[in-house]
Order: C-alpha cells, then sequence, then structure tokens
C-alpha cells in the first residue's frame, strides 16, 4: 500500500539500560525516568495519526505503547516477534563483563558479525525475519501510520533490512535512544521504503529543495 509510514519506537529507559546490562529478553521494567520518557514521545506521536499500534511482548516496550494507546483511544497489538534480541550467555551482564569473559565474539557481534548472541542466542537474520513478519502483519488492512513499540537492536535490524543495507553495514546506524524513534516512509518521490527520521524526538519537517543538490 503506497503512503504508508512505520515509527520504529524505542521502549522508555529501565534500570538495566543505566547499568549497561544486556536486556534481551529479560522483562525488565520501565524505570521512573523511563515512564516520563514514554509520556512525553506520546503526544507528539500522536500528531502522526497512528492507525495502528503494535508492541514486544516485553513489559518495557508494552508499557510505552500503553502511554500512546490511551491517547489515542487504539488496542495495543502485541507480537512476541518484535521482541529484542536474546543474548544467550550475555544477557544480564554488562558490557564490560561481557568483553572481559567473550571478547573475540563480544565484539565481533558489535560488529555486525551474523553469529550467535551470547553463543546459544540469536542470530541478527534471525531477528530481522521475525521482527519483518509483525511489521507486515502490523501493515495489513486499511494501516497509514504503523506505530511500533520495540527495542533499539530489534529497531536496527529491521530498518537495516527494510533499507535493503548489506547487513554488515546495519552496525553503522547509530542507535535509539530511550523512547525515541526512527521512521520509515514509502509512495515518495522514490520506490522502496525511505529513512526520513533517526534517533528523533521531534516530528519531521518537511525537507525544501531535496530535487535541488542542496
Amino acid at each position: 500500500m503506497p503512503g504508508q509510514r512505520i515509527v520504529l519506537w524505542r521502549h522508555g529507559q529501565t534500570d538495566w539500560n543505566i547499568a549497561n546490562r544486556f536486556q534481551g529478553h529479560s522483562d525488565i521494567p520501565l524505570n521512573e525516568v523511563g515512564i516520563k520518557q514514554a509520556q512525553h514521545a506520546a503526544p507528539l506521536l500522536l500528531s502522526l495519526e497512528p492507525s495502528k499500534i503494535i508492541s514486544s511482548d516485553l513489559i518495557r516496550a508494552r508499557k510505552t505503547a500503553e502511554e500512546l494507546a490511551k491517547l489515542a483511544g487504539l488496542e495495543v497489538h502485541i507480537d512476541s516477534d518484535l521482541r529484542e534480541t536474546n543474548g544467550g550467555n550475555w544477557e544480564g551482564k554488562t558490557g564490560e563483563q561481557n568483553r572481559a569473559e567473550d571478547y573475540h565474539r563480544f565484539l565481533h557481534w558489535l560488529d555486525g558479525d551474523d553469529e550467535r548472541a551470547g553463543q546459544v542466542g540469536e542470530k541478527r537474520s534471525e531477528i530481522a525475519t521475525r521482527a519483518l513478519r509483525a511489521i507486515q502483519k502490523g501493515l495489513s488492512g486499511d494501516v497509514s501510520t504503523l506505530i511500533v513499540a520495540t527495542h533499539g537492536g530489534t529497531a536496527r535490524c529491521i530498518l537495516g533490512k527494510m533499507l535493503d543495507m548489506p547487513m554488515k553495514q546495519w552496525s553503522s546506524l547509530g542507535g535509539l535512544s530511550n523512547a525515541s524513534w526512527s521512521i520509515l516512509e514509502n509512495g515518495l518521490h522514490r520506490s522502496g521504503w525511505v529513512l526520513v527520521e533517526h534517533n528523533s524526538g521531534s516530528l519531521p519537517e518537511p525537507i525544501y529543495g531535496e530535487e535541488s543538490g542542496a
């Protein structure tokens, strides 16, 4: 369907974010700051006139989505395919611990290699496959703006896959701050999906002079 918009919205802050712990599938709640971040972002995203809200089943994403759902009068559709990376043996540990205990594997993974996180966790290719499946389901029907409450790593996989980037380049996409978002649109001046906002806490502005070489 032409003229659709996808908003990839990262959950608000958690205590594990502050401690730099690998959250993955661990179901860590928002802290007080994270709740306020979601409440601040929700009215901005409401102005995009969301058609549907889908969310990871993990509480940090679900509670973030619910702040917008309350304002928009929409249901939050839960989909476990939008979960964060299964971090395997890295979950619950800080970046410093994972570097000390599993240095080469951890750095290769950070560089974008398609190997299992934490030795027994997920590959990026697997995350992209399941997350795109959730987005395709979310876009079905009369949906113009789809809000996707998800996680930083999953959002990067979605962006890389939907923009047809080689996987080794996915790591060049900057991360999303807590409760910030990236926006993809289609039906613009070119075929396929276009990244119009990344790691934003504001709304898209018109791009004047796009065809003038500016």
